[in-house]
């Protein structure tokens, strides 16, 4: 038997008036998407921005459905219509916002295990990292350099 030990490093940013300008207007795209969210039955509403290698932003919020499992995440939103739209375009930044309507969400709210296993096939088949920043409504944001951080035991195709 043996024990390993994985580490996972992020940048905390302690307001998002810390970020670069870049990750300013990302972060603000995913904000006004957010706002867009279909959310009725969670009242948890999410925006996502992706900024692609080719200089594109696409956007996406979260979209629940009675059958809760129809629902889809924003950041699969995104990632799914990046997909499909520029299909040769490496993503290279996704800044990830969650906003509750009953009470103020101040703590960054991380992609969902499934987001995360999304975000990896695409950060897999690209063969380059992609940024992550997120965050709550208000406070610290946090940065991770790749998704492969976030989730250091991926699932991929070389398992099949």
């Amino acid at each position: 038997m043996k024990e390993i030990s994985i580490t996972s490093s992020f940048t905390v940013y302690s307001s998002f008036e810390e970020l670069s300008k870049d990750v300013q207007d990302l972060m603000n795209e995913a904000v006004e998407i957010r706002k867009k969210a279909y959310a009725p039955y969670s009242q948890f509403r999410v925006g996502a921005a992706l900024l692609l290698d080719n200089g594109k932003i696409v956007l996406g919020s979260n979209q629940e459905n009675a059958a809760y499992p129809s629902g889809l995440c924003a950041e699969r939103v995104a990632i799914f219509h990046a997909g499909s739209i520029y299909p040769e375009a490496k993503i290279l930044k996704i800044a990830i916002t969650a906003a509750s309507d009953t009470n103020q969400t101040k703590a960054p709210i991380p992609p969902c295990g499934s987001c995360r296993q999304s975000i990896a096939e695409y950060e897999i088949k690209q063969d380059t990292p992609i940024e992550i920043f997120f965050m709550g409504e208000i406070g610290e944001v946090y940065k991770s350099a790749s998704l492969k951080n976030l989730l250091p035991f991926m699932f991929d195709k070389k398992f099949l």
